[in-house]
């Protein structure tokens, strides 16, 4: 099951999270996704597993367990980026590559062993001082705040994305946690809108005008942290979970499905791509297992009715800013 981008690429509705992966356990990972059907895979800059990811994914397609062109691979750049790179997976542009929009893509490119990909996303709507590509450490001021380099608008940033799709590098690129009035702006300045915006949002934290307002405009909105953080984001803001939550857990039962299942089903239902991170491979196949159900309307709304407007994904507090404040 996939939704149709503006970009005129398929992405899969259902992919996996590679956040805090490390080493060997990637191979494994990658491996045991593969075989249960996944096809899309979420990567970034500053997950610093690119290299890693990249060794499995060679191993799978130089093994025929798969081919390159079933893939969908997005990653991450950081915001310093005259120019981004190539393969078939997700990435993302890190803060510090905003300037460096080419150079940034291409060492992610490299470390994926791809020659182009299938998305490219501007990680956080922030500049911070350059560190060097391939290096996503936050650059610091005197004071420990985040050091933030104000030469370099998000439009700069974004003309150079649209440079990496005119060059064969990129098949989509799109952003990544922004708002509603950067997602506005992104769409007055571009030549190439955004596919896709990846944004927190799950049952307590439901943003319901920005999935909206996207949807609209034709930007397919991206989950991430689509269960909630758990204990994965408890040093940011919140170890509160949407699966201990009695709606949840009523319609789990009432589906005869897990906790997990229906709020991923619900993600899928409300025209959204949602991308769980998981190591565990039973997890893994149990989160894969959506598609042979559908929430009644009525149950939507119950679940529409436990919004929290709950963050729990803020990695900015390490960096001394509120970055939504």
């Amino acid at each position: 099951m996939a939704i149709e981008l503006n970009s005129g690429y398929k992405m899969p509705v259902i992919g996996l999270g590679v956040w805090r992966m490390e080493g060997k356990s990637i191979r494994d990972l990658l491996l045991t996704a593969i075989n249960i059907g996944y096809r899309h895979f979420d990567c970034a800059a500053d997950y610093k597993n690119e290299a890693e990811v990249g060794e499995a994914l060679a191993e799978v397609i130089q093994t025929g367990l798969v081919k390159r062109e079933d893939l969908f691979i997005t990653t991450k750049a950081s915001q310093f980026i005259p120019n981004a790179g190539q393969s078939t997976y997700l990435s993302q542009l890190w803060n510090s590559d905003h300037g460096h929009v080419l150079e940034a893509c291409k060492d992610s490119l490299k470390k994926l062993k791809l020659d182009y990909l299938d998305l490219y996303l501007v990680h956080f709507p922030v500049a911070t001082r350059h560190t060097g590509v391939g290096t996503t450490d936050s650059a610091l001021d005197e004071n420990g705040v985040l050091d933030i380099d104000t030469t370099i608008s998000l439009e700069t940033t974004w003309h150079a994305m649209e440079d990496l799709v005119s060059a064969g590098l990129v098949r989509s690129i799109g952003i990544s946690n922004y708002d509603i009035f950067l997602t506005r702006d992104c769409l007055a300045y571009s030549k190439i809108k955004p596919a896709v915006n990846q944004i927190e949002t799950h049952p307590y934290f439901q943003r319901d005008c920005l999935v909206k307002f996207c949807q609209k405009h034709g930007i397919c909105v991206t989950a991430h942290t689509p269960i909630g953080g758990g204990t994965a984001n408890v040093e940011w803001f919140s170890s509160v979970s949407c699966l201990d939550d009695p709606v949840i857990k009523e319609l789990a039962k009432k589906y005869k499905k897990t906790e997990a299942q229906i709020i991923l089903r619900w993600g899928i239902q409300r025209n959204t791509v949602v991308i769980p991170k998981s190591s565990k491979a039973e997890r893994l196949n149990e989160n894969f297992q959506v598609f042979d159900f559908e929430i009644l309307e009525e149950d939507i709304d119950k679940i529409k009715g436990i919004d929290r407007k709950l963050r729990t994904n803020q990695p900015a507090k390490f960096w001394g800013i509120d970055l939504y404040a």
